[in-house]
Order: structure tokens, then C-alpha cells, then sequence
């Protein structure tokens, strides 16, 4: 995967924060969403969890210990430099706005302002942007700290040169406006990186289940409830395990009806930040058919995404 495996946890409070709450008689409870001007409000129900402070409480002093780990660092900067490479608007010499979404602790931030861009960090969890905040003041960087959901972005239209999500859509239950607020706050001619699930991959972390990707959907469903209620083990005790399961092709017509028309993998993003040793021919033989491109989504956990907004669309509350 392309981040850190405790940065999941992050994504599994979007969604109670900024909403307002009723109780259903399922015994669930229900969310109202509200999004940007003219948009209709969504309701989604959910499974009740028990939330335990505790939990909660070690899952952040871990995620402060892995997210500062020299590993974790190294392997944003592989995938900042992957992207700077593709991203054109970067060559023209000009800071980007960059969006860290869900961005925890705040080491891709903090690997973004060094190469001296500005970037945003998001997230619910305020104990991590603060601790994101600290580290940011002890290096020196320049980073715009803000506790906020994935799925309200605070900030107007067309702010964002880039966005950046790593292993956050799979645990939002209303993942489609995660996509809405994106496409809304990117520039014209911006980007976007998505990392998430991988439903052809039979090797996955999500579900202690074998081959649990390749499950239909109903049983899908069936475990993660089971997950919810009676065998919180079999997603790790993760408050809210994986929702939704992508491929490559589901987000590129996904970002497609959003305005988005050039789009790039995971292999792309590997060979436009200098693949080396054996990688480097094994990707350009994976990328030179439509076939072997295919086949090796196979072999990856996760999907890759980045996906450039067309310099035609304009972002218009209310379209999607």
C-alpha cells in the first residue's frame, strides 16, 4: 500500500462529524449531509459502533510514531516526486496549492512543503493535526492545519492546483461526494492522487477473510456487518472497516463524469519517478499493452489513481 496502514483509522470518523444525527428505528443511526450551495442534502445508515476513547487514544500515539518514522517519509517523497512529474502545472516554476485529504499527522504535507509548495492538511482527528501542526512549526514549514471532512472541503471552488488521498475512499460510506468535493475545489487543469482498495486483487489487509475482494457483494455486506457487531476481529477492530472495493477502471469513469479527461496508474506514477533495478523494465513491458496493464492490476493491493481535470470544466455546486 502507499501509506502507512495506521492512516485508515483517520478516515473512520468522517463520517458522524458535521452532520446532523436521528435515530432510525433499525437501531443504526442516520446522517444528513450537507454539502456545497444548491447541493440536496444525502442520508446514508450505518451500522451503530461502540467508539471507545481508549481505542482511540492508542491508535493515535501509534499513528504518531509510524507517521514519523524516516520509512514513512521516504516513501511520501517517492510518491510526491512521482507526482510533480506528471502533474504539467508543476513545470511552470509556480507554488502549487496542494490539498492533503485526510492527511493524519501530516507527513505528505510536510514532504509537500519542502519541495516548496503549500499544502493543506485535513483530517477529523484533532489530536493528529496537532501533533502535524507541531512538527510542521519545528521544521520550519509552512503548512495550513485544519480539522475538516472529506466530505465538506472548506474552501471555495477551484482553490487546489492538486488533491491527495491516500487509503481514505474505501472507509466513506457517501464516497461519491468525497469525488464531488474534489472535483469542486481543483483548479481547472488540476490533479488529483487517489490510493484505495483493489477489488482484483485477491491479496488484501482490510477483512481477515481469504480472497474477501473477490466476495460479491451481499456477502461482502454480510461479513462487514458481522465485522461491526460480533467479530470486530476480522477487520482488525477497525471502527469502520472497508465499505467499497474500486478497480482502476470504476475510478476513472467515476472522475470521468467529473470533468477529469487524462488519467494515469500506479505504474505510470512509478516510471515518471525513476524506476530502478529490474522495475524499471518489468513497468515499461506492463505499460506497453492494454492487456499487461490489466493483468498486473492483478498482482497490487491497492488502486492508484491521478487523474487531471479538464482546463474546460468549471466547478458548478449542484452539477454531480
Amino acid at each position: 500500500m502507499l501509506s502507512i496502514p495506521a492512516s485508515r483509522e483517520t478516515v473512520r470518523l468522517h463520517l458522524g462529524k458535521q452532520a446532523k444525527t436521528s435515530a432510525p428505528a433499525t437501531g443504526g443511526f442516520r446522517l444528513r449531509h450537507y454539502g456545497c450551495t444548491n447541493r440536496q442534502p444525502r442520508e446514508l445508515t450505518i451500522l451503530r459502533t461502540k467508539l471507545s476513547p481508549h481505542s482511540h487514544q492508542r491508535f493515535t500515539q501509534y499513528y504518531r510514531q509510524q507517521s514519523g518514522s524516516p520509512e514513512t517519509w521516504d516513501r511520501f517523497d517517492r510518491i510526491f516526486s512521482g507526482l510533480l512529474s506528471l502533474v504539467e502545472k508543476a513545470a511552470n516554476g509556480k507554488p502549487l496549492r496542494v490539498c492533503d485529504i485526510g492527511g493524519g499527522a501530516g507527513t505528505l504535507s510536510r514532504v509537500i512543503a519542502s519541495y516548496g509548495h503549500k499544502p493543506t492538511c485535513i483530517d477529523l482527528n484533532e489530536a493528529l493535526i496537532e501533533t502535524g501542526r507541531q512538527r510542521a512549526l519545528e521544521d520550519g514549514l509552512n503548512i495550513d492545519f485544519r480539522v475538516a471532512s472529506a466530505t465538506e472541503v472548506p474552501f471555495p471552488d477551484e482553490t487546489f492546483d492538486l488533491c491527495v488521498m491516500a487509503e481514505l475512499l474505501e472507509h466513506v460510506e457517501d464516497w461519491e461526494t468525497c469525488l464531488d468535493e474534489i472535483a469542486r475545489v481543483l483548479k481547472p487543469g488540476g490533479a488529483v492522487f487517489l490510493s484505495t482498495t483493489n477489488a482484483m486483487c485477491p491479496r488484501q489487509s482490510e477483512f481477515n477473510l481469504p480472497l474477501y475482494s473477490w466476495y460479491p457483494t451481499p456477502l461482502k455486506r454480510y461479513w462487514l456487518r458481522r465485522a461491526q457487531t460480533d467479530r470486530p476481529d476480522l477487520a482488525n477492530f477497525a471502527t469502520y472497516p472497508a465499505f467499497h472495493w474500486f478497480t482502476f477502471a470504476s475510478l476513472r469513469t467515476a472522475l470521468r463524469k467529473r470533468g477529469f479527461t487524462k488519467f494515469f496508474d500506479r505504474f505510470d506514477l512509478s516510471l515518471a519517478r525513476g524506476a530502478f533495478g529490474l522495475k524499471k523494465p518489468v513497468y515499461t513491458v506492463i505499460t506497453s499493452t492494454a492487456l499487461t496493464r490489466f493483468l498486473a492490476y492483478f498482482t497490487t493491493e491497492s488502486s492508484v489513481i491521478i487523474a487531471v481535470k479538464d482546463l474546460k470544466t468549471q466547478s458548478r455546486a449542484g452539477d454531480f
